[in-house]
């Protein structure tokens, strides 16, 4: 199929990647000129507005905000960039029910298909994709959705996929500010971290968060971004937004949401989300 890949980030590009191995011919956008040349280099051919897109069978968005997709579908209800899109960013129900609604008014068919697994798995092609929306339109992306992990069926409208992933991300940010406590406390209990994370992530207290983010926050501040702070401030938020909505209560999310703004205030929001330790360590 001809893909057009919105978002060509540090998720983004693996993920591209991905469907380019499978054998489908993938063009991308992205408005930071960086990751433009970082797809140019690894042979994806990348645009930075989206009227030079061409038209293709599948546009897949990974862009960061509910507003950012907003802009996009802005631009391309006038000038058609795909058939049928795959949103696969994490911007909450409202806001895919919302876009996906236009889009499907100007002719265009939607998928909701946020994904989990972060840069690790999207490199090698094991996220977990959770896709809703109508069966047939599921199936016509299948195999591009195949190419970058496991597709698992959330339900039939707009906004399912996104309400799974809600869920998925309240853990997420509880279980790296949990990590993050645990570390600070091992050294202010005079361990040695590392020794302690060694010897507690595959027992009954280990996490998938503690063993992927626990070792970059025995690092230094400038360790390699592969999810920054600003990203879990806007997936947290989007958390205690969808539990006000509906009335849920959610103490340790509000906690952990907490613990993340504070990174950011302190000027770490471009930094990896394992920085969040930082905030103990003040």
């Amino acid at each position: 199929m001809n893909v057009n890949f919105i978002g060509l980030g540090a998720i983004g590009l693996p993920m591209a990647l991905q469907i380019r191995n499978a054998g489908h011919t993938v063009g991308g956008f992205d408005v930071v000129p960086a990751a433009c040349d970082n797809a140019q280099a690894q042979g994806i051919a990348a645009v930075n507005r989206v009227s030079d897109l061409p038209m293709a069978d599948v546009a897949v968005v990974m862009v960061a905000t509910p507003g950012q997709l907003a802009k996009l579908v802005d631009d391309a209800v006038g000038k058609p960039i795909a058939r049928t899109w795959v949103i696969m960013s994490t911007v909450g129900p409202a806001s895919v029910r919302e876009q996906g609604e236009r889009l499907r008014a100007a002719g265009v068919r939607v998928v909701d298909a946020p994904v989990t697994g972060g840069v690790a798995r999207a490199r090698t092609g094991q996220l977990v994709i959770f896709a809703a929306g109508d069966a047939a339109d599921i199936e016509t992306v299948r195999q591009v959705l195949q190419a970058m992990g496991e597709v698992r069926i959330t339900g039939e409208k707009l906004g399912d996929g996104q309400a799974i992933k809600v869920v998925n991300q309240h853990l997420c940010s509880v279980h790296i500010v949990a990590a993050a406590e645990a570390l600070n406390l091992a050294r202010s209990l005079g361990l040695d971290s590392a020794q302690v994370l060694g010897l507690i992530e595959k027992g009954a207290a280990g996490s998938w968060m503690l063993s992927d983010r626990g070792p970059r926050m025995l690092k230094g501040t400038d360790v390699e971004v592969t999810s920054s702070i600003n990203i879990f401030v806007k997936d947290s938020g989007l958390v205690v937004e969808a539990a006000q909505g509906c009335g849920a209560q959610v103490p340790l999310l509000d906690i952990s949401h907490a613990r993340y703004c504070q990174a950011a205030e302190v000027g770490l929001g471009q930094r990896d989300d394992s920085r969040v330790i930082e905030t103990f360590q003040q």
